[in-house]
């Protein structure tokens, strides 16, 4: 059981925190139709899926904000109110999350840039800036590598894709990841090993723990754990740590100076700032900022530096 606990504080990136209180335990149960985004949703169908995004803002740039493993769309409140005053901002739900459908698709990172790049055609947009965030961020340089023609930048908080695993490791992970493990998380699990995805837990981010918890009780709640066990051995099957040279995006790394799940922490420990200088140093044109006093959801943590470095970042 322990390596199971390391296990989801160093791998997963369900983005809850807090502390556990006993109201948590009283919750009534949602359907994820009902969590309220804060921000209207749109539905848009791609290869006969049902993606429900945000989209805010008008203007010439546009930014596709791509959420991290077990998260959606609403990770990005903090960014999307800014972002839009410069830049129309697109927040999507991926495949299996959030809003958006959830069946028995295949979840890996190529698949997850397929659709992203259909979803871009659909709304008549050319080419987006990808903001991705965790898993996001290996989605973002994935569909870079295979859609080139419709990824103008990238912007990764916190990606997902430097580290590399062996096969041994690899393997792992994914036969101790499984859908009974995500499905009897329990309340006080979730409340307090996923807040690890804090350095000092914002007193506003709540919901992540309450969403969480009231999502169990969604009649396709085990479809959303299938994609979560699924997007896991999608990262692990399609690394792009060996291929980061060849990524011609013009590349804004952001990583939190006390991310608790980048590196592994149980199978690698070291520091963030090496598995930042991975990137920094193959991929050919980029700029990489660590943020000091911030964890790995940096874009909720430190909204504030992470939308000005955004901003400056597309505007030079």
């Amino acid at each position: 059981m322990k390596k199971i606990n390391y296990l989801i504080l160093a791998v997963v990136v369900m983005a809850v925190a807090g502390c556990s209180t006993s109201e948590y335990y009283t919750l009534p149960a949602k359907e994820f139709s009902e969590v309220d985004y804060k921000f209207p949703v749109k539905f848009e169908q791609v290869k006969n899926i049902n993606i429900a995004y945000i989209d805010e803002g008008k203007g010439e740039n546009v930014l596709l904000l791509i959420h991290g493993l077990g998260t959606n769309a609403k990770s990005w409140l903090k960014n999307i109110p800014a972002l839009s005053e410069n830049f129309r901002v697109i927040a999507v739900d991926l495949p299996g999350y959030g809003k958006s459908d959830k069946k028995n698709y295949k979840y890996s990172m190529s698949f997850y840039g397929d659709v992203l790049s259909e979803f871009l055609t659909n709304l008549k947009i050319n080419k987006a800036t990808f903001v991705g965030h965790s898993m996001g961020g290996q989605i973002s340089m994935v569909t870079a590598l295979n859609h080139p023609d419709k990824v103008d930048k990238l912007v990764l908080i916190s990606p997902a894709g430097f580290e590399r695993f062996t096969e041994g490791e690899g393997d792992w992970m994914k036969a101790a990841f499984t859908i009974e493990l995500v499905k009897e998380t329990n309340t006080r699990n979730i409340d307090v090993n996923l807040s690890s995805n804090f350095y000092d837990t914002p007193e506003d981010a709540s919901f992540f723990v309450t969403d969480r918890i009231q999502i169990k009780g969604a009649k396709d709640f085990e479809d959303y754990c299938y994609a979560v066990t699924r997007n896991v051995t999608g990262m692990i099957d399609e690394p792009v740590w060996s291929r980061l040279t060849e990524i011609k995006n013009k590349t804004l790394i952001l990583f939190g100076e006390n991310d608790g799940l980048i590196p592994n922490s149980y199978l690698h420990g070291g520091f963030t700032c090496d598995i930042a200088k991975i990137g920094e140093s193959q991929i050919p044109d980029n700029k990489s900022v660590i943020i000091p006093k911030c964890g790995h959801m940096a874009q909720f943590e430190k909204a504030d530096i992470v939308n000005k470095e955004i901003i400056d970042f597309i505007n030079e």
